[in-house]
């Protein structure tokens, strides 16, 4: 068995994934999608970049080539043997190496047997033959004293993200573990280097033992073939290549995952009391519920999701007061508000605007583009004048990152703040509306999600906020229009979508309201 540090590190986001990917059929795996291919050209760059700034000139071709081994990681054992000669050696830097150890050696050192508490003596005869690898983006030398010699080796990890996440502690970790045992030295530092060049030290004396405890938890797992039960998370699962295959487990199982706003940790409290479906959520107590929850808001609020998703209607939710709210805004010009935008890059590319006349009943789409990055200025002064036109137009959007924009831009460009608070003053957000009015029978309150459930279709089907900035990417590189009017027409149904669902609601909660009225 191989255990590698990418299996270890989806381990800790996903143990299901580190499964799938052992005994899972690759033939269930979804499509690579273009987003997650445009993050590994980006940490490739990045990498690149830092090496260059901190380390090695990575333009000189010969210079770098002198500090890593000559086989390729895919021909890992050989890799891990001239990583290891490189380090006899006492290279002063070894890129692209490959560190190796064996299950026994990982042991050596070790207490007790980590694992014979828990597995069988066949469970155990497989485990003999388990190798750990490990792909450290950079082993630097150091003074010290290890087995080869005055020097000792320390690993460098550079990553995309903006904070040192548990997965990166973890892995750092790992790698000064096999580290370790390979120098017969227990490194000094294991270092991570993340987005904005900022150097993280792990601090070992904690996580090498977390890294010890999560290894032999997941070799037991994968020992015993026990498959970890589905359970989906929208943010953590939307870039797995699992996602499709385990979405439709949970969707078969009415999986209470597929229930907003039911965290791992609520799960974990509702199954303590019998909860752990469609039906027992919806015939449990609502006192018992929340006992188990601490919290009778979440409780009334779950119940009441799980009934919508069970019938397939909308309600309104419980704690929302509909005699005596006021109507959401209207006026006879309304502007319904998008966003595309490039996080890597820290630019809104495109302020799209879909402006309706309620006078007579027409509606017109206006797309401040950024051609270039360095347009971002330009646009956003087009769209202020834009507005100015409407000063008395309410202005919806779907979630808060339009509102943080306008205050961004308006910082970033010297607007006056006057304009800024009027501007703001103008917006809407039909998505606190949602969550604070109506609940739908949907897994996600993502506008798309609503939208598509109230009859609402985007054109680019396969269009997404994640495709748009790929779009954008490929734009900028081979200058293809076909791409723009891709952005455009999907950030066009964007505002569409908006200005639907502002309708559809207004429409729900204006006859839920004489409804109630009537059966006062």
């Amino acid at each position: 068995m191989l255990i590698t540090d990418h299996l270890l590190l989806n381990y800790k986001r996903c143990n299901r994934r580190t499964f799938l990917e052992f005994y899972g059929d690759f033939q269930q795996r979804d499509p690579e999608k273009d987003f997650l291919v445009k993050l590994k050209r980006e940490n490739k760059t990045h990498i690149a970049n830092v090496i260059q700034n901190k380390w090695i000139d990575t333009q000189d071709g010969n210079t770098l080539n002198r500090y890593k081994p000559q086989a390729s990681r895919r021909d890992w054992e050989l890799n891990a043997a001239q990583t290891v000669a490189l380090m006899e050696q006492g290279a002063d830097y070894i890129f692209q190496g490959t560190l190796k150890v064996s299950v026994l050696d990982w042991q050596t050192g070790l207490r007790h047997n980590i694992f014979s508490d828990r597995l069988n003596s066949n469970q155990q005869e497989l485990l003999k033959e388990t190798v750990f690898t490990a792909a450290p983006t950079l082993l630097i030398k150091q003074p010290g004293n290890s087995k080869f010699g005055d020097w000792e080796y320390t690993s460098v990890n550079i990553k995309l993200g903006r904070r040192a996440k548990p997965e990166y502690k973890l892995i750092s970790a790992f790698h000064a573990q096999l580290l370790s045992i390979i120098q017969q030295k227990v490194p000094t530092k294991s270092q991570l280097i993340l987005k904005e060049h900022n150097d993280y030290f792990v601090n070992l004396d904690i996580w090498l033992t977390k890294v010890q405890s999560v290894v032999a938890e997941c070799l037991i797992m994968l020992a015993q073939k026990q498959e970890p039960e589905v359970f989906i998370s929208r943010q953590r699962c939307n870039l797995c290549s699992w996602h499709g295959y385990c979405h439709q487990i949970a969707k078969s199982a009415n999986h209470l995952s597929l229930v907003p706003g039911i965290t791992p940790k609520r799960y974990e409290y509702m199954q303590k009391i019998g909860v752990d479906n469609f039906e027992s959520l919806i015939n449990v107590s609502e006192a018992n519920l929340a006992e188990a929850l601490d919290n009778n808001d979440i409780a009334r609020q779950l119940k009441q999701q799980a009934i919508a998703l069970k019938s397939d209607r909308p309600v309104v939710r419980s704690s929302f007061d509909l005699v005596n709210t006021q109507p959401i805004p209207s006026g006879v010009f309304e502007i319904y508000f998008d966003i595309e935008a490039e996080p890597e890059r820290n630019i809104d590319y495109l302020l799209g605007v879909l402006l309706v006349d309620r006078t007579t009943n027409t509606e017109s789409f206006h797309a401040f583009v950024a051609e270039k990055p360095e347009d971002e200025g330009k646009i956003w002064q087009e769209f202020l004048d834009f507005m100015t036109l409407y000063p008395d137009a309410p202005i919806f959007h779907y979630s808060e990152y339009e509102v943080d924009t306008i205050k961004r831009l308006g910082r970033l460009y010297d607007t006056p703040k006057s304009t800024i608070k009027e501007l703001v003053s103008q917006l809407v957000d039909l998505h606190e509306w949602v969550m604070e009015s109506t609940i739908f029978p949907v897994e996600s309150y993502s506008l798309k999600a609503l939208a598509n459930w109230i009859g609402f279709f985007w054109r680019e089907t396969a269009g997404s906020g994640d495709q748009s900035v790929c779009w954008y990417d490929q734009w900028l590189s081979t200058q293809d229009r076909t791409l723009l009017n891709l952005i455009l027409s999907y950030n066009e149904d964007d505002c569409r979508a908006t200005r639907y669902l502002k309708d559809w609601l207004l429409d729900f909660l204006e006859y839920q309201r004489n409804q109630s009225i009537v059966n006062f």
